[in-house]
């Protein structure tokens, strides 16, 4: 998209396949009211049998959580999740009783997404009935390692490599950007830089890798509660991944697009 655009308020440009994207993660989670009888088996079944088709395997956890907003990670409280998996593990969803989440590290379209989104959503809907969604999050996870680690520079704007396109890129260990954006009724958390090795800003999300890695963390988020409609919920959800996709198409270059398999 043209260098002088607003990626927080311009159209969405054409989505561009890529055959080998460097996306490692996309979630989104929904948070509502706490329904405690979530933490009892008899009462998820039926939740299970929904979706058991598509993600036959489950497991459950007890977990010390955390919160993702626009302010960063919050601990949450341990609670019992529900993790519902495809047989490739490609796919999972998480019912906690506080929150459901779908992400995958094997992501295909935006329509792809957003309708396993639905029918998580009117699983949720039917077994659940939460009244009211507190909070509709949605993230983007890209990670460049590698040779192409080394032509950053070509890849991504120059307001986005910041340090990195300096002289003083080859002594750089690490270097992080986070900038937080306001919308009508959302907010937008932007990370990029660069990870050595074995690091990470979010294991639960972002697996540490032995080598050097340069991220785009782009997590955008609902400012205020809803009412619980699955229509409307992936409505937001629409937005915000085409919101996030236009953030995205602004920071990397066409270099960027056909280095990784696209034709922009």
């Amino acid at each position: 998209m043209p260098s002088d655009d607003n990626p927080l308020t311009s159209p969405t440009p054409t989505e561009v396949p890529l055959t080998d994207a460097p996306l490692v993660r996309v979630i989104a989670q929904l948070r509502f009211p706490e329904i405690l009888s979530v933490e009892r088996r008899e009462f998820v079944a039926p939740f299970q049998e929904a979706l058991r088709e598509i993600y036959p395997i489950l497991r459950h956890e007890q977990t010390q959580g955390v919160i993702m907003s626009p302010g960063g990670m919050t601990p949450a409280k341990s609670q019992l999740v529900w993790r519902f998996t495809d047989l490739e593990g490609d796919w999972r969803v998480s019912l906690a009783p506080e929150f459901v989440a779908l992400e995958t590290t094997r992501y295909g379209s935006r329509s792809d997404f957003l309708g396993r989104l639905r029918t998580v959503l009117n699983a949720l809907d039917t077994h659940l009935q939460p009244k009211l969604a507190d909070r509709l999050g949605i993230r983007y996870i890209d990670r460049i390692t590698g040779d192409a680690l080394d032509d950053i520079g070509d890849l991504v704007r120059s307001e986005v490599r910041g340090i990195l396109g300096t002289a003083a890129a080859t002594h750089v260990g690490h270097t992080l950007s986070e900038s937080m954006f306001e919308l009508p009724g959302a907010r937008v958390l932007a990370r990029w830089g660069r990870l050595p090795g074995g690091a990470s800003v979010d294991p639960s999300a972002i697996e540490p890798v032995p080598d050097p890695s340069w991220i785009l963390d782009l997590d955008m988020s609902s400012a205020a509660p809803m009412p619980f409609a699955v229509d409307g919920i992936l409505e937001e959800a629409q937005r915000f991944v085409e919101r996030v996709y236009t953030i995205f198409r602004w920071a990397v270059t066409e270099d960027f697009l056909r280095r990784y398999g696209g034709e922009p």
